[in-house]
C-alpha cells in the first residue's frame, strides 16, 4: 500500500470584534463536499506555516494589514487536493481585524481559481448549530478555548 501524498498548509482563524469567524465555502464533489472552511492553503516551497498562512489570507482576502497571532491547532485530514486524495497537515494561526464583519476585498478571480463559492462571519452559536460541514471539525469549541485563554 503506497502511503498518500503529505501536503502541508496553514490557515488563519481571523475573529472580529464580535469573535465572529470568517469562513469561506466550497462546493466541492466528494469526498470533500460542499464545506466552509478557515481562509488558507497550501505551502510554498521553503514556505513556513505561518508565512504561508498570511500569504493565502492577503491572497483570499486582499487584506495586507492583518498581523498573525500563535499557532492555535494543528491537526491531519484526509481530502481531496486537485485530481488526488492527499494527506493535509494544517496549523492553525489567529488573527484578529478591527472591523465588524470586515468586507472581503475584490479578489473574485481568485476565488473562481480556488474554488471559493461564499463567505460569511459566523458567530460561535451559528457554527454550533449549523448542520453544514465546517472544518476543522469542533471550530466553535476550539475559537472558546482560543478566547478564554487569551483574555
Amino acid at each position: 500500500m503506497t502511503a498518500l501524498p503529505l501536503r502541508q498548509a496553514g490557515r488563519v482563524i481571523v475573529l472580529d470584534p464580535l469573535d465572529r469567524v470568517l469562513l469561506f465555502r466550497y462546493d466541492d464533489g466528494p469526498p470533500n463536499g460542499r464545506h466552509w472552511s478557515t481562509p488558507g492553503g497550501g505551502l510554498d516551497e521553503g514556505e513556513s506555516f505561518a508565512a504561508g498562512a498570511l500569504r493565502e489570507l492577503a491572497e483570499e482576502t486582499g487584506w495586507t494589514d492583518v498581523v498573525l497571532g500563535g499557532e492555535v491547532h494543528a491537526h491531519e485530514i484526509t481530502m481531496r487536493y486537485g485530481p488526488r486524495i492527499v494527506r493535509q497537515h494544517e496549523r492553525f494561526f489567529l488573527a484578529r481585524v478591527s472591523t465588524p464583519g470586515r468586507r472581503v476585498v475584490d479578489v473574485g478571480g481568485m476565488h473562481a481559481r480556488d474554488g471559493i463559492a461564499a463567505w460569511h462571519w459566523w458567530s460561535l452559536p451559528e457554527i454550533e448549530a449549523s448542520t453544514e460541514a465546517i472544518w476543522p471539525q469542533g471550530l466553535a469549541s476550539l475559537i472558546l478555548t482560543v478566547i478564554k485563554t487569551r483574555t
